[in-house]
């Protein structure tokens, strides 16, 4: 059984679920999402809670279904942080000369290439810099700030030696010494 299933989700003041056709679409202050339920999972309300259920239907030893209660609970509940609060990830950039830029839909980068890197945002996802050497992303979908993020990294990973990339803020680079003469 499913342990994170079985918690209700709570659904702040101000958002708004509709539950309809197998689709499941919430409104918030950040704005608007939703997915399609796997078919035999259903979402009952209680007041200001939603809890996912298996469809009586469904036998408790369908393996799959078990495992997609458990992914429905999870998704639910961050689509409802989503349009609630949002979510973001935090990139630093190290290296001499290494910077980022935001304009607009768009992301600047020099990262020590022969030509800079231009990272055109995808829709629902902003990005801001703080610094020249900070990222920040930021949107309602976890999955898509989460790759978002992931494919900026990609472009320069950090190195072990001297640490030079651009990295997640809460990431620890396990740094090599250096050849010995």
């Amino acid at each position: 059984m499913s342990r994170i299933a079985k918690v209700p989700v709570n659904v702040p003041s101000g958002v708004t679920v509709d539950i309809s056709d197998g689709q499941v679409v919430a409104k918030g202050p950040k704005g608007e999402d939703g997915f399609r339920l796997f078919p035999g999972i259903v979402i009952r309300r209680d007041e200001a809670d939603l809890s996912v259920e298996m469809d009586s239907g469904g036998s408790e030893a369908d393996k799959q279904l078990r495992s997609m209660w458990g992914t429905t609970r999870a998704l639910l509940g961050n689509l409802i942080t989503g349009v609630s609060s949002g979510f973001s990830k935090r990139l630093l950039i190290t290296g001499v000369g290494y910077r980022a830029q935001a304009q607009g839909r768009s992301l600047n980068l020099n990262l020590g290439y022969s030509h800079p890197i231009t990272y055109a945002l995808p829709e629902g996802v902003e990005a801001n810099t703080p610094s020249q050497t900070e990222i920040v992303i930021s949107g309602i979908d976890k999955q898509v700030v989460g790759q978002v993020a992931a494919e900026i990294r990609a472009f320069r990973p950090p190195e072990p030696y001297k640490g030079k990339g651009v990295r997640y803020a809460d990431e620890y680079i396990v740094r090599k010494q250096a050849k010995k003469k």
